[in-house]
């Protein structure tokens, strides 16, 4: 289908300046595929830190912003600002927004429809908790979140690139199998063919995030249906060049 791999690394609440440093200098002294585009998510007070140092072929994406361009908003950061330092990713409905924070799907789908109309590239994050998929009611939860979005997303799936994390996996040195992850990006896509368009569903790219893993990425990257990750802790370490280069 032509899609490229696409690997976020979301470092989440975790680095200061010189491990940053260090970080970046790995990536720019390691050989990336360059089949893969790579972006990577950065704490908000980092940005332009990163942006200033990082080389041309990584993208960098803020973890989260608001609904709006700008207003009585304290502690959040809107797309113009994220634009205005040079920065064209985000990562939007991440589990713990959802879990933690308390981000409804409406909310997360407000937040995606003025990212995208600000110019910016989404990754829109998708996934259900352990209960929910004990229970049974994994494409549930999954089909529920995703069409939450289709009207925020309108015209704009070419900016967007959707994360399918299993909650239960994040963070938690569990991981779904290979199989597990494949069956729902399958279902997924096929959902996405029924309920948006065809063209939508071949082309859209899904990320498989949850403890993904130097030792893991080979196999879960070789899925017809996973076309990336993103990748928590691991994208601190060395091996996150390992990751990138999963499908080489």
């Amino acid at each position: 289908m032509g899609r490229k791999f696409v690997v976020g690394g979301n470092w989440k609440m975790n680095g200061d300046k010189n491990q940053i440093f260090e970080i970046i200098s790995n990536l720019k002294e390691a050989s990336l595929d360059s089949n893969v585009e790579v972006v990577l998510g950065i704490p908000a007070i980092y940005l332009a830190y990163v942006k200033s140092i990082v080389p041309d072929n990584i993208g960098i994406a803020a973890q989260n912003c608001w609904k709006a361009e700008k207003g009585a908003f304290t502690g959040e950061i809107s797309p113009a600002m994220i634009k205005d330092i040079g920065v064209d990713w985000v990562i939007l409905g991440h589990s713990e927004r959802r879990t933690i924070f308390g981000e409804t799907d409406e909310l997360i789908a407000a937040k995606v429809d003025h990212a995208l109309e600000s110019g910016l590239k989404v990754i829109a994050c998708i996934g259900e908790t352990l209960e929910e998929r004990e229970s049974g009611i994994t494409d549930q939860v999954v089909f529920k979140q995703t069409k939450a979005l289709i009207p925020a997303i309108g015209n704009n799936w070419n900016n967007v690139v959707l994360a399918y994390e299993p909650v239960w996996a994040i963070g938690t040195g569990k991981t779904a199998t290979p199989k597990q992850a494949q069956e729902i990006h399958a279902t997924l896509r096929k959902w996405l063919s029924t309920n948006v368009s065809e063209d939508v569903a071949n082309s859209i790219r899904i990320q498989y995030g949850g403890s993904v893993t130097a030792s893991n990425a080979r196999e879960l990257g070789a899925c017809p249906d996973i076309d990336g990750f993103l990748v928590g802790g691991a994208s601190l370490k060395p091996e996150f060049v390992d990751i990138v280069n999963a499908t080489k």
